[in-house]
């Protein structure tokens, strides 16, 4: 009884190895994939970023004197070209002051001029001459003095250029520095952006720019980029200047500016990001489809990503077929269909 039983256990194990058996040389049912075949491709990495306009130069006019302001003759948004009156103080003590110099000098002049026959013939003194002289001197200074201060009372523009902001108006006291309005040059203009630190190495002077301000219904390249060199702590941001002709003016300070950045463009092979995968070693890898409809395993080392594509460096050729939508269901040698 016992002899029977084990012939057909026997029995039973060769059946089962050859069910397996069988099995193994069925051929697996082909696997539906999307596939792309690598070519080259030029790939222009772009950073947006939001600016604002700001003026080329900005220069500050103020009195060099105190006193009361007579009259501002210009408002904001004005032009005014170099020379043109601005404001003017209040010059009654300057305008006295100015009198009484020019008649002390006139009266040191006529001094001078009747001692000098004394002098000629000799009976005057070395020492009185020489004091009369200082006197003359020191008058014709004082006078100059005088003429400068009024001349002060009257502000007029070092440059050519636009009214920013008045900041005093007729009847307020001005001190001397005190900014009474700003004159802005935007015959130029620089659009002010901030960098994150991690990109603002690839940015160079002359990369190239497109600007894009929707309030003046402008779109124009970008020129000169100035680079600062302190981030913000806070932001660990660096600010960058594009500078920009302002065709037409239509370009004011403070205006929102769309600015991109067009960085060095690459070309090489590119894949979509979804195609590379990763073995359990952090190595990169594709899936390839050969001649022969079967999938493989390749190794890859990947560039730079933009967008959903990223750039392979080495492990593929132009015109290898890879797959870029089902791979989950693939091993070494699976056949395929596309």
């Amino acid at each position: 009884m016992a002899f029977r039983n084990s012939v057909m256990m026997l029995a039973g194990i060769f059946a089962l190895a050859a069910c397996a058996g069988q099995q193994t040389k069925r051929e697996q049912a082909p696997v539906r994939v999307t596939t792309e075949v690598v070519g080259q491709s030029t790939q222009a990495r772009e950073r947006n970023y939001v600016g604002i306009v700001e003026e080329k130069d900005a220069t500050s006019v103020s009195f060099t004197t105190m006193g009361s302001i007579k009259k501002v003759y210009v408002r904001e948004g004005q032009m005014v070209s170099e020379g043109d009156l601005l404001a003017e103080m209040d010059d009654t003590s300057a305008k006295s002051i100015l009198e009484a110099s020019r008649a002390s000098k006139e009266q040191a002049e006529d001094a001078l001029s009747r001692y000098s026959r004394l002098h000629d013939s000799g009976s005057l003194p070395e020492v009185k001459w020489v004091e009369i002289q200082s006197k003359v001197t020191q008058a014709e200074s004082q006078y100059e003095i005088a003429k400068k201060n009024l001349d002060n009372c009257r502000l007029t523009a070092p440059c050519s250029g636009y009214i920013g902001k008045k900041f005093l108006n007729s009847g307020e006291t001005a001190l001397p520095s005190q900014t009474v309005v700003t004159i802005l040059d935007i015959s130029e203009v620089a659009i002010k952006v901030s960098v994150p630190e991690k990109e603002i190495g690839g940015i160079s002077p002359d990369s190239p720019t497109s600007i894009s301000v929707e309030a003046a219904g402008a779109t124009l390249k970008g020129g000169r980029i100035d680079k600062g060199v302190i981030a913000d702590a806070l932001t660990h941001t660096y600010e960058v200047r594009i500078r920009t002709a302002n065709q037409g003016l239509k370009l004011l300070p403070g205006m929102v500016a769309n600015v991109t950045f067009e960085r060095s463009a690459a070309t090489g092979t590119t894949v979509p990001v979804a195609s590379i995968q990763k073995k359990t070693d952090g190595s990169l890898f594709v899936w390839t489809v050969g001649d022969d409809s079967r999938a493989r395993r390749r190794s890859v080392r990947t560039g730079a990503a933009s967008g959903n594509r990223i750039a392979v460096a080495e492990g593929l050729a132009e015109g290898e077929r890879i797959v870029t939508e089902g791979w989950q269901k693939l091993s070494e040698g699976t056949k395929v269909i596309f």
